[in-house]
């Protein structure tokens, strides 16, 4: 289970001044931050198969990890810009699966079994990109353990373009609840508001398939 909170954030200095957050300094495990160069696809078949049985399937790089990842049921968690989601992630071999990627990788478990009964042979095509760069650092508060994302880059659907610049705080393990009040204390002082829509949702969006 994928928990996480989003805000959208104004501008760049603002992302900064986040960064450098006395609060978020003062629970940073040690040696936890750093910055990565992310670059993701996001698939389906012609028809939106997947869309319409709310998998979202994606293949990223990660600096030089590669990993593919099926996302699935989204829970209302009734909170504004907090995202519950069902996902599995697998490594993948080499960077032809961003042009051709191939969806038994996901055959051994019980949900990639599901998805390759839904889009039944079909080819998956390119739906849209995201290409950001990461920079974070994990935390820990009361016992929960989180890891703060501050994301910039874009989401590229042909020739559409669109801005990406929020914050994230995933959570690892601990309370929902404590993760909530890690998000609206940094919320709170910087003005923060929740991001309605996941980068998935955008893309779609932006592709036309909202």
């Amino acid at each position: 289970m994928e928990i996480e909170l989003k805000y959208k954030i104004g501008s760049r200095e603002l992302l900064e001044k986040i960064e450098r957050d006395k609060f978020l300094a003062s629970i940073t495990e040690k040696d936890s931050a750093a910055a990565i160069s992310m670059k993701a696809a996001y698939f389906d078949t012609e028809d939106h198969i997947l869309m319409r049985n709310g998998i979202a399937f994606r293949i990223r790089k990660e600096g030089n990890r590669l990993v593919g990842t099926l996302k699935w049921s989204d829970r209302d968690t009734g909170v504004l810009g907090l995202y519950a989601r069902e996902e599995i992630s697998v490594p993948v071999a080499d960077d032809s699966c961003f042009l051709s990627p191939d969806p038994y990788i996901f055959k051994d478990s019980k949900e990639g079994k599901e998805m390759l009964e839904a889009i039944s042979g079909q080819s998956l095509v390119l739906i849209f990109e995201t290409v950001f760069t990461r920079r974070r650092f994990r935390i820990d508060s009361e016992g929960t353990i989180c890891e703060v994302s501050l994301d910039t880059g874009e989401i590229i659907a042909g020739d559409r373009h669109a801005p990406i610049q929020e914050l994230e705080i995933e959570m690892f393990s601990g309370s929902e609840e404590e993760l909530i009040r890690i998000g609206d204390k940094v919320a709170g002082a910087y003005g923060l508001e929740p991001e309605p829509l996941s980068k998935f949702a955008r893309g779609r969006a932006l592709a036309g398939n909202a």
